[in-house]
């Protein structure tokens, strides 16, 4: 196939079987090396080896791309609306399903840091779904999203619309560590 795409990924076709299995299975190669890259890249600035850290962002911007793509080609990328409708179903699955399952598992097992991580993840995700369901009312609408502030913990993830918090309400970091958005 030539590559007409100038700026665009490659679209959505029909996929066997197969085709479609390694295209999901990428996606999710791709999204874990491309988070795994910035938590190397956070670490090589810490260490001193700011070229380092750059070279893991490139790089984990590139591995962003190729899942993007991967997205695309399977057409789970959709109008806002749709693209919101979504997110908030991936929420509500972590919240309903996967992370109380989860949970159980690593408290039978004694793992104390993993019902941490995935207690933080559970209480991240109740934020993000309730603030994708206000989106939406807004998008359907045909209204933006509030122009808004919205922070996250760089420790649990809690995120907040509007105003930095003293402190986070999960894990009681310093709201001055706060990523701002």
């Amino acid at each position: 196939m030539e590559a007409p795409y100038l700026n665009t990924p490659p679209p959505p076709e029909e996929l066997g079987a197969m085709t479609r299995a390694n295209i999901e299975a990428a996606l999710a190669g791709e999204s874990q090396a491309s988070q795994k890259y910035l938590a190397f890249a956070a670490v090589a600035r810490e260490e001193g080896y700011p070229n380092v850290a750059r070279l893991f962002e490139a790089v984990a911007y590139a591995e962003s791309t190729h899942a993007r793509n991967h997205l695309s080609v399977l057409g789970q990328i959709g109008t806002t609306a749709q693209n919101l409708k979504a997110a908030w179903g991936g929420e509500t699955f972590e919240i309903d399903e996967m992370y109380p399952a989860y949970a159980a598992v690593a408290k039978l097992q004694g793992n104390e840091s993993a019902q941490l991580t995935i207690r933080f993840a559970l209480k991240a995700e109740m934020d993000h779904q309730e603030i994708y369901d206000s989106t939406l009312k807004g998008v359907e609408g045909k209204k933006d999203f509030d122009e808004s502030v919205v922070y996250v913990c760089p420790v649990c993830g809690h995120t907040v619309i509007g105003k930095r918090p003293g402190y986070c309400s999960q894990c009681y970091t310093d709201g001055s560590y706060f990523r701002e958005f």
